[in-house]
């Protein structure tokens, strides 16, 4: 469930999630259909109707086209295996030792291979005094079972946060989290080792703008921040950030998660809703790139004659999806400001 600022910013967000649920199936089509080859890392659609709330992603190490997944309230301390040539749930894990989840919004892979999963919401905009990390190995064998997970308290160097997105760096094993604000958050990073009995303190190493996931490259020279309408992504060096540059991020209802493939060629953009879509956006100089590098095509199997293609707009209507999405942004980016004026 998105999480909007209290007051005036919040009902200006909850109008722009409005008009967005609106406007946005007029141009996103029904979906990415799996390619017809079978092949993973694919557009494809969540199929499993428990997840109606998917609020991170994080690529499989251990088993290719997997991705890991969850909702982010209200569900349990639950994670799927979610296969990406088929959309289906290959694997439901529930986590014992870690209480109650409250928010849970991002998840990701270490290089040692464990998942960390992180709730880190906070729906009040930043007054718990305290959130969780939960770990656990990923599994072996992609079948339903219960593991026991490990639970770190985490808190703030400068104070309570709301934030959703939660990275494992993939060479040294450090947690980052990024913070969740309307006028900007900020990238922090937490002690070069977690530890239980105690609070493990996050500090505030960068700024960043309002994200709602993020995710390193497996090689962790790079870091994509995904917000509502856009996606950076970062050069990454001894902990901190470098240049960025914008990537073509798809056209979503609830823009809620992304992550690297396993191999780096490609990033997922996943989507909050029931069988929400995941679009592929082929990375700078990766396979396949060419010209559409960083252009928000999805890269699943070419429409045929008549089809609308998929988010991005990759089939004959593409252009005029296209035309219509920067109509809706301009629109959106016009109430946005309409009320932000109104507020102050």
């Amino acid at each position: 469930m998105p999480s909007y600022p209290t007051g005036p910013a919040g009902r200006a967000a909850a109008t722009l999630a409005a008009a967005l649920a609106v406007t946005l199936p007029l141009f996103a089509g029904s979906g990415p259909a799996v390619a017809d080859d079978g092949r993973p890392d694919r557009d494809f659609t969540i199929e499993d109707p428990r997840i109606t709330e998917s609020s991170g992603l994080a690529a499989s190490r251990a088993h290719p086209g997997v991705y890991w997944t969850h909702n982010d309230s209200d569900d349990g301390p639950y994670v799927y295996a979610v296969d990406s040539r088929t959309g289906k749930t290959l694997a439901t894990i529930t986590m014992r030792g870690v209480g109650e989840p409250r928010d849970v919004e991002g998840i990701s892979i270490g290089p040692d291979g464990d998942l960390y999963v992180g709730d880190i919401g906070d729906n009040l905009d930043g007054t718990w005094d305290h959130v969780w990390i939960y770990r656990f190995p990923e599994p072996k064998a992609l079948r339903d079972a219960t593991v026991t997970a490990v639970q770190y308290d985490v808190t703030y160097a400068d104070g309570a946060r709301n934030a959703e997105a939660l990275m494992v760096h993939p060479k040294t094993g450090r947690v980052y989290i990024a913070s969740k604000n309307e006028d900007g958050g900020g990238l922090y990073e937490g002690p070069a080792k977690l530890t239980t009995g105690s609070a493990n303190v996050f500090r505030r190493v960068g700024e960043v703008p309002w994200v709602t996931d993020g995710a390193f490259s497996p090689d962790g020279t790079r870091l994509v921040l995904r917000s509502y309408f856009s996606a950076r992504e970062y050069a990454f060096e001894d902990g901190r950030l470098g240049e960025d540059r914008s990537v073509g991020a798809p056209f979503q209802r609830q823009a809620e998660s992304v992550t690297y493939t396993a191999d780096g060629s490609a990033l997922m953009f996943g989507s909050e809703g029931a069988r929400s879509e995941v679009v592929r956006v082929e990375t700078e100089g990766g396979p396949g790139s060419g010209s559409g590098a960083g252009s928000g095509e999805g890269s699943g199997a070419p429409a045929k004659d008549g089809d609308r293609g998929s988010a991005g707009g990759t089939g004959e209507g593409g252009s005029g999806n296209a035309a219509l999405g920067a109509a809706v942004l301009v629109g959106v980016a016009a109430l946005w400001l309409a009320l932000k004026r109104r507020r102050k």
